[in-house]
């Protein structure tokens, strides 16, 4: 049998650090992974005091983040669930040290300086933060599944950005999108995709029983959208929305086509894009995604319903936003860097 791969993961205590802790330790190709904290951190010494559901199996320890240990360890890539300027400062460290490294925050996504703005970042050395975000390979699988496989550094999509991106891509891609006509997605988001840290926009009076809109035309993940589809920032409109629900993404998503097309069309257009690609499922008009179907899984399910003039289209696509929109579509991203099937350690 060939030696498991050695992996750790900082980050642990957040909602998608757990979800990946859970994946990486049941993956049949890997060590169990070292679970690290910050230096100088005062948080817990076992996961489990953080998710008491953990309790009794074993034990999750905590260990304080150390280049050297890792090294001692044979630790070969390094997950982070952290945030992002967590991530911008420690990313430079680890590729120092000669690690692969998948980071699921924001820090290293975009490309263009007018997005990566709204982050605000301050980097210690501006040169080898600008040689990493150039380097570093934006980790939609059915994207840029032959990059990410030799990558060093891969950046790990946003949530909403994969529900979208997921769905236009082949439509823009075939030339079929009247791009100057607009395109708006209109997104719903449960709870936990703002991060486990408590806000009074998170807290349970504000969100039960509620509906909202938030971060209208400056969301962070519309600059991951337009340069993955190749799109001008004004012909996408994305508004988030939140939903008084634990998780899940939903995206509808309305374009008008070049031309007048049937159904069909549009379908094969959409299957045939994603011909082998096993966490995307296409479902066949008029029956539409639901987040039922997706939430707990690694797919992105899309669907959609055509006008019966052949040219306004409705989009929508669902994702579970803790797998596929993070700790799930890492796992895939990994897989994908080793060489192995996309499947592995997702079923």
């Amino acid at each position: 049998m060939p030696a498991k791969l050695k992996t750790a993961l900082l980050g642990a205590s957040g909602y998608s650090g757990l979800e990946l802790a859970r994946l990486l330790e049941r993956h049949p190709r890997l060590e169990k992974p070292a679970l690290l904290r910050r230096e100088g951190s005062d948080g817990a010494a076992d996961l489990a005091q953080v998710f008491p559901e953990l309790s009794g199996n074993g034990g999750y320890p905590l260990r304080a983040l150390s280049w050297p240990e890792l090294k001692r360890q044979g630790v070969e890539l390094l997950f982070l669930a952290t945030p992002h300027e967590a991530s911008r400062a420690l990313v430079p460290q680890a590729i120092a040290q000669g690690l692969r490294v998948i980071d699921l925050s924001g820090a290293w996504r975009l490309k263009e300086e007018q997005h990566r703005a709204i982050y605000s970042f301050h980097d210690e050395d501006t040169t080898i933060a600008a040689e990493l975000a150039e380097k570093a390979v934006y980790g939609l699988p059915e994207l840029a599944g032959d990059r990410i496989a030799s990558a060093q550094l891969v950046a790990n999509p946003g949530c909403y950005a994969t529900s979208v991106i997921l769905a236009l891509l082949p439509l823009l891609k075939a030339g079929l999108v009247e791009r100057e006509h607009g395109i708006i997605s209109d997104s719903k988001s449960g709870v936990s995709g703002a991060g486990k840290a408590p806000t009074s926009r998170t807290h349970f009076v504000s969100v039960a029983d509620n509906f909202s809109a938030y971060a209208v035309f400056n969301h962070r993940h519309l600059g991951e959208m337009v340069e993955q589809l190749g799109l001008n920032d004004t012909e996408l409109t994305f508004t988030p929305h939140l939903l008084p629900i634990p998780r899940g993404i939903l995206s509808t998503i309305y374009v008008r086509l070049k031309r007048p097309m049937q159904p069909r069309e549009v379908e094969l257009c959409l299957r045939s894009f994603y011909t082998g690609k096993h966490w995307v499922r296409v479902f066949a008009t008029p029956q539409l995604p639901q987040l039922q179907f997706s939430l707990h899984t690694n797919y992105c399910d899309l669907g959609f319903c055509l006008a019966e003039d052949g040219q306004r289209l409705v989009l929508v696509s669902c994702v579970d936003n803790l797998l596929k929109g993070a700790a799930g579509q890492a796992v895939q991203n990994m897989n994908l860097m080793y060489g192995w099937h996309e499947r592995e350690g997702l079923q």
